[in-house]
């Protein structure tokens, strides 16, 4: 099941440039601000952040609290609003997305999984992976309970699909939160400290499921505290006070970000 599966999400890996070298860049930011309005005047969370990142990379984000982690994550994912620069992903300018537009288009090209789950509590594991494709509204109800089931079996909980989220445990609360963001079969997973609130087995297979699904041609972009994280993933993007200040991909020495803003 999980190799059948993984062959389907492989199929929309896009292709390579013209050299056959360098795979497509699907996340471009370019001088990327962000301020937050406080009293004491505008608080500044991102500095000027330029970055790309390849189909299929499993990128790490790490940095300090305060670092602008989180924020880089809601900025590509367009759940908040940039305050200056630009954002592509998948070819799209996210910053000039609004309204339904950009709910539309994050709903088909990111998956977003969050520390605390934010399953909702009131209704089965089974109805909240399907929930972002009826939302989306191109499968039948068969098609969506189809899928939501073949993603659940895909992260080992297929047999609690019955089950309210509050009936099972942390770690496969996690597993459902993946399925529901693969739900649409997006080309983009961003995971917010996916393993913050696990204990250290469980944490080690949520990380190995995020690398299968890089392996198989997702792109994803996991912000950790995790001090093997950089043994995980291809690439450490690393944050200080809302600046880039290494990127270091395996099997290559740091990128110095100075001057980078």
């Amino acid at each position: 099941m999980l190799r059948r599966l993984l062959k389907g999400v492989a199929r929309n890996k896009a292709p390579s440039s013209s050299n056959g070298d360098v795979a497509r860049r699907i996340i471009e930011l370019h001088g990327v601000v962000k301020e937050y309005p406080t009293p004491a005047g505008p608080f500044p969370a991102l500095r000027g952040i330029d970055l790309a990142v390849e189909t299929g990379q499993f990128v790490g984000v790490v940095g300090r609290s305060g670092s602008g982690k989180t924020t880089l994550v809601n900025m590509i994912a367009g759940l908040d609003r940039r305050t200056g620069g630009e954002i592509y992903v998948g070819g799209r300018a996210v910053h000039c997305l609004s309204g339904d537009d950009l709910v539309v288009w994050r709903g088909q090209a990111v998956g977003i999984v969050f520390q605390f789950f934010q399953l909702l509590p009131g209704i089965s594991i089974l109805d909240n992976v399907m929930l972002p494709m009826d939302f989306a509204g191109r499968l039948t109800v068969d098609e969506q309970r189809d899928r939501a089931r073949s993603l659940l079996a895909m992260v080992d909980v297929v047999e609690h699909a019955g089950k309210l989220p509050s009936a099972i445990s942390g770690g496969q609360q996690q597993r459902v939160a993946i399925a529901r963001a693969l739900a649409n079969d997006p080309p983009i997973v961003l995971a917010d400290e996916p393993t913050g609130n696990l204990d250290s087995k469980t944490a080690d297979s949520i990380f190995d499921l995020f690398g299968r699904l890089a392996t198989a041609g997702k792109t994803v972009m996991l912000v950790s505290h995790d001090p093997d994280l950089a043994s995980r993933v291809d690439r450490i993007v690393s944050l200080s006070d809302g600046r880039i200040v290494d990127d270091v991909s395996k099997g290559s020495q740091p990128v110095s970000a100075a001057g980078r803003g």
